[in-house]
């Protein structure tokens, strides 16, 4: 019999502190201003059916409901992680339902914004420029800044006709200022592609295996805004020049959508380049022909300043 007394003693013992765990869970739930709240918007509601949700109640009330016993995002405390509880009352039921809290949104809303920079082969750097971390210090990059700022002010409902063309040196920063202008343009739900010109011709030329390279031109002809990195600095071939490049520049300059660029050449510097293909023929008047839609589509910013890869 003794083992029996003594489970039996433990159990009232156990019982009796459950009992004491529960009135102190009660007294907390039932004296917080959520509760009071609730119970002064819903007098219909009587205690006795308030004391029977309270397990609903108390999960409420441990609760984070604006983030602020949360470290950050990953280390949301709630049951369901990135989501906030609110109370609904259904006849004499409390109900629990839960919302997407602040931190989760802002989340979904940078992925979102992420999602509407397209790239092709950009470094995560340029993808993540920002305006505010342009260097306002260099006078040599002042223009180049001011014509940034102004183009980003002005966005409206509709883009302008036209987008810029960034050359200058090597390193001076040139494709940063492309990714910090995508990354405004996301901000303002507009979708953007930035592409490296001569991983372009490689990605047109293993298209051309798989059939899917028009599928790949008319994206690039269509996307809202078309940003070109270093062009210039591509391996030349006519046919890349004229029924590649010249194909999408044309389509964007009809259809009135804006182009950047940015190249370590000048558009007189660009013609010559363009002018000669890879087979040593001269085509000047091709060539002139992509400058002219070059020019058609984009505002010239030389942009001076230090080299930034040292």
């Amino acid at each position: 019999m003794e083992p029996i007394q003594k489970s039996l003693k433990k159990w009232m013992r156990e019982n009796k502190q459950f009992q004491q765990r529960m009135n102190q869970m009660k007294e907390e739930v039932m004296q917080s201003s959520d509760v009071k709240k609730l119970m002064e918007e819903h007098p219909e509601i009587d205690n006795e059916a308030f004391e029977k949700q309270l397990i609903k109640l108390y999960e409420y009330r441990t609760q984070s409901k604006n983030c602020e016993k949360c470290p950050s995002r990953e280390e949301c405390i709630n049951i369901l992680p990135g989501y906030v509880p609110r109370l609904e009352v259904e006849g004499s039921d409390v109900k629990l339902a839960y919302d997407k809290c602040r931190r989760q949104r802002q989340h979904e809303q940078q992925e979102q914004q992420k999602s509407l920079v397209k790239s092709l082969h950009m470094p995560r750097e340029i993808l993540e420029a920002s305006l505010e971390r342009l260097d306002l210090k260099d006078p040599d990059r002042g223009r180049a800044v001011e014509k940034t700022v102004h183009y980003i002010e002005n966005l409206n409902d509709e883009l302008p006709n036209k987008g810029l063309y960034f050359h200058g040196p090597f390193g001076v920063g040139k494709t940063y200022f492309l990714g910090a202008i995508a990354n405004e343009l996301s901000a303002k739900n507009i979708p953007s592609m930035v592409i490296y010109m001569p991983e372009l011709v490689r990605e047109i030329k293993a298209s051309i295996k798989d059939d899917s390279m028009n599928e790949k031109i008319e994206a690039f002809k269509e996307v809202p805004v078309l940003m070109l990195d270093d062009i210039g600095a591509e391996s030349q071939s006519a046919w890349f020049r004229d029924e590649v490049l010249g194909s999408i520049l044309h389509y964007r300059m009809m259809e009135r959508l804006p182009v950047f660029f940015t190249s370590n050449y000048n558009l007189e510097e660009l013609e010559k380049v363009l002018m000669t293909s890879n087979r040593g023929d001269v085509e000047q008047v091709k060539a002139k022909r992509i400058t002219e839609r070059i020019r058609q589509l984009s505002e010239g910013v030389l942009v001076h300043g230090k080299n930034r890869r040292g």
